[in-house]
């Protein structure tokens, strides 16, 4: 096993975030294998989920992903210096001091307006180009795109006058992760009209929770985003993929505090018993919410417990109020020699990131792609890898 190590140094860090290139892989060639004979690609938007598209793309690549999705053309230009063969799609489209960027990087646009095709069809037209672009459409969602019928209202348009050349027409699930949502079988029928429509070139409508809804929402190209990283892709049945991170954070000091003293900001906790409280080198200011608290939180009202922690083969709740720099976990019970190693796990195999991030009152894609610059962030890899 190959271990890169980046970020803080080792010797200094507060917190080290691990990251298992191989079970992102794994993931990949698993959701690939779910999504055939559709053409499985990645979305690596927001640095990949956050844990560096320098070290995802090349695995992904080396395992045979040849498509990545990004939000915006800066991380596109990021992915193409890595992946020069690729193709990769902008989601949020283009705009007028974008667009040469576009050109020049062979980053392909997902136009989701006519304002935005009209700009591309000027773009290339005056520069004799037929560069090729994605055509995005609204079937629900009312975010990004044109909606069914301005959809094939341009299809009919396009074929007259050439005014664009796409090479991917997708839309995006709402709902995906609620399997039995009426809104997912009709995003599906307004889909499946445009894509008929638009049949010589590649549909796309599945994400990572649309994978798992069943073969009518697999069309060409399927686009796993968080399903990659470990994260739940859908609200219901045990998650399938492997946990990809992993967060532990380095213990600052043990004390001992009576039955009946409060502890951390605004005294919202008051111990039930003689405790050993353990404060740990991780706060908000990393991206470990301060809504996970273990009191004096408006979550609290809603979800009774706060975050948990796992040291020495158990669970350890966090105690008072989440600070910038320094959380508290009561680890009365957890044994000497466990306490003397200094770590304890606070995202990975034992807390599960979809659960701390519903604890601190989000969802696995808030906490992942928040997680700070002060970790050490290791990176490990079989040496095939």
């Amino acid at each position: 096993m190959q271990v890169t190590s980046t970020g803080a140094d080792p010797r200094l860090a507060g917190a080290r975030l691990t990251i298992d290139l191989d079970a992102l892989v794994a993931n990949w060639r698993d959701l690939s294998a779910r999504s055939r004979p559709a053409k499985c690609a990645a979305v690596v938007k927001a640095d990949a989920y956050g844990l560096g598209v320098e070290h995802v793309v090349p695995v992904l690549t080396k395992a045979g992903c040849e498509t990545f999705f990004v939000a915006l053309p800066e991380e596109g230009v990021a992915v193409r210096r890595i992946a020069p063969k690729a193709d990769i799609f902008i989601l949020n489209g283009v705009h007028a001091q974008s667009a040469a960027t576009m050109v020049e990087a062979s980053l392909i646009p997902v136009l989701s307006g006519i304002e935005q095709i009209e700009l591309w069809a000027r773009f290339c037209r005056e520069r004799w180009l037929h560069a090729p672009c994605a055509i995005g459409v609204d079937t629900g969602m009312n975010r990004l795109g044109l909606t069914v019928e301005e959809a094939l209202a341009f299809r009919a348009r396009n074929i007259a006058d050439h005014l664009v050349s796409p090479v991917l027409v997708m839309s995006h699930l709402a709902c995906g992760d609620a399997p039995d949502h009426p809104l997912n079988k009709k995003q599906r029928e307004s889909f499946q009209r445009v894509a008929a429509a638009f049949d010589d070139i590649d549909s796309s409508l599945a994400n990572s929770a649309g994978i798992f809804l069943g073969d009518g929402f697999l069309f060409d190209v399927t686009r796993p985003g968080i399903a990659l990283y470990g994260g739940r892709a859908s609200g219901t049945g045990e998650n399938p993929v492997r946990p990809v991170v992993s967060l532990h954070a380095r213990i600052a000091q043990i004390r001992q505090v009576s039955k009946g003293e409060t502890v951390s900001y605004g005294a919202t906790q008051t111990l039930a018993r003689d405790s050993r409280i353990a404060t740990v080198s991780v706060g908000y200011a990393d991206g470990y919410p301060r809504a996970g608290s273990g009191a004096g939180v408006p979550l609290r009202e809603a979800v009774t417990d706060g975050q948990s922690g796992f040291i020495g083969g158990r669970r350890v709740p966090l105690v008072g109020r989440i600070t910038m720099d320094l959380t508290l976990f009561d680890v009365t019970d957890v044994d000497e020699e466990s306490l003397a190693e200094g770590w304890i796990e606070l995202i990975g195999p034992n807390i599960p990131l979809d659960e701390a991030a519903q604890v601190a009152g989000t969802i696995g894609y808030e906490l992942l792609t928040s997680l700070g610059k002060r970790y050490e962030r290791r990176y490990l890899k079989s040496a095939d890898a």
